[in-house]
């Protein structure tokens, strides 16, 4: 204490814990309903691949998609604990920071564009390998997925943690 003022947390334990928690659970819900969004529009964007058709054809390919899933959650929560919370601002207002949400919605669009927009231009520029043979093997197309969601991860990580 300095001169009668109390430095550290105006919030106790209990209550930081719980605001943690609170932001967790509301930027994970928000975040699994962007990878479920997510998955459909690669769907349509890759029309020769029916990713979620596939997948479910063999088991690996299914866990393949579920871990994948889980690295992207794990990625949103991670996120969602560093990000900064604005000093003085309301706990309302640090759980539904309107700036972080339109920046997560940008983020989102920018890796969809981005990921099928270098999907087909590395199919393209690598006629060798031709991607759409991926609609043959459920497991190429878990991995495939799976890769998507840790790139949405790591995007949504750098949209939740950036200062702005």
């Amino acid at each position: 204490m300095v001169s009668g003022v109390v430095l550290g947390p105006a919030l106790g334990f209990w209550e930081l814990v719980a605001f943690w928690v609170a932001k967790v659970v509301i930027f994970m819900g928000i975040c699994f309903f962007l990878g479920w969004l997510g998955l459909r529009v690669l769907d349509a964007l890759t029309p020769k691949i029916h990713e979620r058709e596939l997948i479910g054809k063999d088991p690996r390919a299914v866990g393949l998609f579920i871990s994948g899933f889980f690295i992207y959650l794990g990625l949103v929560a991670y996120g969602a604990l560093t990000m900064p919370t604005a000093v003085g601002a309301s706990l309302i207002d640090s759980l539904i920071d309107v700036q972080r949400l339109g920046l997560l919605a940008i983020a989102f669009g920018i890796s969809l564009l981005v990921g099928v927009g270098m999907f087909h231009l590395l199919n393209r520029l690598t006629p060798r390998i031709p991607f759409a043979s991926l609609r043959r093997s459920p497991l190429g197309t878990g991995f495939y997925v799976f890769g998507y969601f840790v790139f949405l991860g790591l995007i949504t990580v750098a949209a939740l943690t950036t200062p702005i």
